[in-house]
This record gives structure tokens, sequence and C-alpha cells, in this order.
């Protein structure tokens, strides 16, 4: 089967670790299934593999890839649960593509509860996009930062795959909506979102309720500067750097949380492609590849000239 691999590990040209060509076709142990793939997505993880980073040099080569929506061997249009249980790993977990080959191939395997129906009214390429950026900003809003109570919310660093997210969908639950982004024009496309869009560091015009964090220590500050008393600053990445300095003055005296936050349950998977039905939400696309020019998709993903998702038409 066609294939994109991690062949080494390159820290420094993580491009030059990938291999796209013929790999062994997936054999499912019990309870797994086998999953014709027809649209995936990427997200910095898979380059993070390809510089060896949480992927181990005696599973490689290894199949890169942790999105996908496919067809099962029922027949049924599924999207894949990424996350699999994995004793191995001090987590107790790990994603497709770490322990157990990815979705960058045409076909997966999967353990049979990591299947989840595939609305009818939802694309394989949208649904390929939401498994690993959407739920992880689904989860950091509902379970973690409980959005239901909170009135606004500030998303750092608008234009990554898990900040677009969070604002399109902090906009549809009728939340007042703040991203920052350096980029002039990743602020104009933001605002189409349904956010304020502000340039990094800015004062707000009211102090948020949860903050969507995932750049780190550039940004930490700010987040806490914005929080109103018993705000959830809830952070999954560091992009910008992970050696924040925090104000625990400002942590106590506001009855701040500082939460992290990784992925989401299949529970929460389901609920999100509802809310994109009920809702009629589509992830941001900057652009979508077939899998022949998946090489290009990788160049495009590291150049960080991105907005939204960079997605794989496996049909094209």
């Amino acid at each position: 089967m066609r294939a994109a691999y991690a062949a080494k590990a390159d820290p420094d040209h993580p491009l030059q670790a990938l291999t796209v060509g013929e790999f062994p076709d997936p054999t499912p142990p019990d309870e797994w299934v086998l999953v014709d793939v027809r649209a995936a997505s990427l997200n910095q993880h898979d380059l993070w593999s390809l510089r060896g980073v949480g992927l181990r040099a005696d599973r490689l080569p290894m199949v890169l890839g942790c999105d996908a929506a496919g067809v099962d061997e029922e027949g049924n249009e599924v999207v894949i649960y990424p996350v699999v249980a994995d004793p191995d790993d001090p987590r107790g977990l790990s994603l497709l593509s770490e322990h157990y080959p990815g979705t960058l191939a045409d076909r997966v395997a999967v353990p049979r509860e990591n299947l989840v129906p595939k609305p009818a009214g939802v694309s394989f390429v949208d649904a390929a996009c939401l498994p690993t950026a959407w739920l992880t900003a689904y989860h950091m809003l509902t379970t973690r930062g409980r959005v239901d109570e909170a009135s606004a919310v500030l998303v750092q660093g608008a234009g990554g795959g898990v900040a677009t997210a969070a604002v399109a969908l902090a906009a549809a639950m009728g939340k007042r909506v703040y991203a920052t982004s350096r980029d002039a024009a990743k602020r104009e496309r933001i605002a189409v979102l349904g956010a304020t869009a502000v340039e990094p560091g800015a004062r707000l015009p009211e102090r948020v309720d949860v903050v969507i964090e995932s750049v780190g220590a550039p940004t930490i500050d700010h987040s806490m500067k914005c929080s109103a008393p018993g705000a959830r600053i809830v952070v999954c990445g560091a992009t910008g750097g992970h050696l924040a300095t925090v104000d625990l003055r400002r942590l106590f005296a506001m009855r701040l949380d500082l939460l992290g936050s990784s992925m989401g349950t299949p529970d929460d998977l389901v609920a999100l492609l509802d809310l994109m039905v009920t809702k009629d939400v589509r992830p941001t696309i900057d652009t979508t590849y077939g899998f022949t020019a998946v090489a290009d998709a990788f160049a495009k993903l590291e150049s960080g000239n991105i907005f939204g998702k960079v997605a794989i038409d496996f049909l094209h």
C-alpha cells in the first residue's frame, strides 16, 4: 500500500527523514479492524516524529499520521479516534504513529472502539481534520475550560490548527472571542471566524473567563493579565517556548486555574461532530493535497505559513 513514513530521525532537517512509497499492509490484532483511508490531515506531531521526538528508533520505520476518516470493513463511513491504550507508555496511552502505525497510508488498523460514525453532512476531508487539533480545542473549551460558565474567551496565537479551531468553536457556542496573532493577515482572517483580533500583548476591553494557550513562554504573562477572577488558563502546547515564568502572586490572588490538556475522549469526538452539524461549522483548511503530493504537504506545514489545517485527499 501507499504510505508516508518516518524512515529515520533527523532533528535538524525533518523532511529528509520522510519517505513516501510502498509499505506493508497492516495486520490487525484481535478486536482491531482495518479502515480504508479516504482523507487525512497533518499535525505538528508528524514533524516532531520525523525529528525523533516521541518516536523511538526501534519503532522505525513508522507510518505517520494521527488523523483520518474512511470506510471500515463493513462499509461504514467513520472517523478514527487516534488515542490507543499503551501500557508501555508512561502516559498509559499513545497516539497512532507513536507505537502503532499511523493514518498516512491507504489502510490503517485501529481498535474497533476507536471508530466514530461520520455524519453524512460532513465530508471525509473535513472529518479528517478533527481528531487531533479540533478535538483538543473542544476538550480544552468544554471539559477543562468549563466554557459553558464563561462569557468571554481569549485564544493565543491564532492561525495554527488548535487555536483556529478554538476560535470557531467558541464563537459557535455564543461566546465573545478575542484572538492574538503577530501576523496582520492572520488577524484579518481570524476575525472572519468570529473573533476580535488583536496584536500579542494588547489590552482587551474585558477580562476573560477562559484562555486557550498553546504558545507558552511569550504569551503566558499576557494570558494571566487578561484573566478574570477564577478564570481557567488551559495549556495544550508551547510552540513559542516551554520554560515560562509564572507570577504566582497573580495566580493565587485572582484564584486562577492553570490547567494542562491533551487530546479528548471518544465521547468528545462524537459531541464535536454533532456540534459541527447542528451549528454548520466546518474546519478551516489552509490547503488540500492529493496523496501523491504528500511531501509538498509536509513542506507546507514545516514552513509555518499556514492558517488552519493541511489536509490530504486520498481520492485525488
